[in-house]
Parts: structure tokens; sequence; C-alpha cells
């Protein structure tokens, strides 16, 4: 047997072992939760093969995941085998990132558009219908006045490039994303207020706001009044708490009150957990999952 062949059947192995699991794991109708949960990959199970890391997900109770590009690098063999392991576990690919240039700078926004539409090839061998969008870090030479425009004009070039596209049955979508200053101080948008903005003036269906609390509370905070007045143009939320980006309950944002405005707004597009998890990552992750669930209840 060679090694490719060994190796999927230790895959397959895994798998059906894991399925065994999930299907002790699957959520009650007690811990149902009035919008999608997601697990952003790259926090969690990096030392397991991919389609071992998808069956983690789903024993803690997940079915989206968001990745950042893991996919770079695959082989026609590699898609097939991670396709094979999502649709076996029930997991959907809801969003990705991993884009090299940003909407702020628009010297690359050629390059930028183009890896776009070459990203869209993936995207497509996934149905992973949503793209994650970074501005980049401040230009020098562009006031910023000039950059705010340019990621209005980018996303707006952008729009027209996916307009009317549809994967796995939904519109392709752009979310542009916020860093916060600790993370990157070169970032150019580390303010949600200033990246509302910009969706707005983009005024596109397809181009919406990624909300990751766990940045937006290290930069400015006030993070209930902005889903009451913005929650139209919210197409994503990451969670993480503060400090540390563990899971919710460890640090100071109130996830039960968020989860519960949440509910109240009839938001309905995915939550994803986006924490490094503090002890075992399959048990943060089910406890992360059925604290929405006692939130929005009580």
């Amino acid at each position: 047997m060679d090694r490719r062949r060994f190796t999927q059947t230790l895959a397959t192995a895994a798998l059906a072992a894991a399925q065994l699991k999930i299907a002790a794991a699957e959520p009650q109708s007690s811990e149902a939760t009035p919008f999608p949960l997601s697990v952003m990959l790259w926090t969690v199970f990096n030392n397991l093969p991919f389609p071992e890391r998808l069956a983690k997900v789903a024993e803690a109770g997940y079915r989206n995941v968001e990745l950042v590009g893991e996919y770079a690098k695959w082989s026609e063999a590699d898609f097939d085998a991670a396709n094979d392991a999502r649709k076996r576990l029930g997991i959907r690919f809801d969003a990705t990132a991993g884009l090299k240039h940003g909407v702020g700078d628009p010297a690359v926004r050629d390059a930028f558009l183009a890896e776009l539409e070459k990203a869209l090839e993936p995207m497509h061998k996934l149905d992973c219908p949503a793209m994650i969008v970074l501005s980049g870090n401040t230009v020098e030479g562009l006031s910023r006045e000039q950059q705010h425009q340019s990621c209005i004009e980018g996303l707006k070039r952008a729009a027209a490039l996916v307009e009317g596209k549809q994967i796995a049955g939904e519109p392709v979508r752009l979310l542009l994303e916020c860093i916060d200053p600790e993370e990157n101080p070169h970032y150019f948008l580390q303010s949600a207020a200033e990246a509302i903005e910009i969706v707005r003036a983009v005024n596109h269906p397809q181009v919406q706001f990624l909300y990751d609390l766990f940045h937006e509370q290290i930069a400015e905070g006030n993070l209930m009044e902005k889903l009451e007045k913005n929650i139209d143009v919210i197409g994503l939320i990451h969670v993480a708490d503060v400090p540390g980006r563990h899971q919710p309950g460890t640090g100071e944002i109130n996830y039960d009150n968020i989860y519960r405005k949440l509910a109240e707004l009839k938001y309905r597009r995915i939550a994803a957990m986006e924490f490094k998890p503090q002890g075992d990552a399959v048990a943060a992750l089910q406890k992360a999952r059925v604290g929405v669930a006692l939130a929005v209840k009580s």
C-alpha cells in the first residue's frame, strides 16, 4: 500500500470513529440557537490533518466552518478529501479569508481584484460563498480620507466582479473586517464605525460588515449600540473574549447580553467562534455553543 492510500485509509477510519462520537454529541432541541454557529478553523486542532480537524469541530456540535486559505497549496486529491469529509460530517464552509491584498491601497487595486477573481475557483470547489476582505495597512503618502475612499472604490469594483454570482445557491458575499490596534498598529481600518460607514457608502447587498467583537472591544468598545444601529449591514459576527482571545466567559465581554440582543434583533446570519480555547478545545467549543442557547432562553 502506498503512502497516500495508507494516509487516506487512516483518515477514513478516523472519520468513521468521529461520526460515532458526533452522533452521541448531536445538539439537543433544548440547545437550539436562533442564529447558526460556526468555528474559525485557524484557532483549533492545528496539529491534525484537515479532515480530522473537521471531525473535531463536528464532535463539538458545529455544522459550519470558516477557513483562512488552508487550501492554497492543495492538490485536486486534497480538495476531494476535504469535500468528502465535510459532506460525511454534515459540515459546510460558510466563509474564507486569506487574500494578500486589501482595498485600502489604490496602487494594488488591480492585484486585489485579480486575486479575488482567482479565489472564486477554490470557493466554488468547496461550496464556500463568502470572502472576508481587509483594508490592509495605512499607506505612506495617502491621507485617511484618500484611503477611506479607496476602500469604498475597491469594494464597489469587487461588488461588480461578484454581482449576481452564486456559490452553493447563495449570493457570493464580501465581508469587510476591522483589526484592532493592539494586534496590528499599522492596520488602516481599526474602527467598526468607519467600516460600517464604508459598507453603507458601497451600498451593495453582496457587501457587508464582519463584526468581530474581540477586535472592536479592544479598539473602541460600545459593542451593543453598534449592533442595534447596524444589524442590517452585519453579515457575520466573530466571537472571542478580551483579553487573550479565549472563549466567552473568560474575559470582560458580556456575551450573554450580546446573544440575547442578536436574538431580539432577529439576526439570522452566522456567529463564528474565533477563540483560542483554554483547556480541551472540543469541550470549550461545546460549552460556547450551549452557552448561546442558554443565554437566549433566559
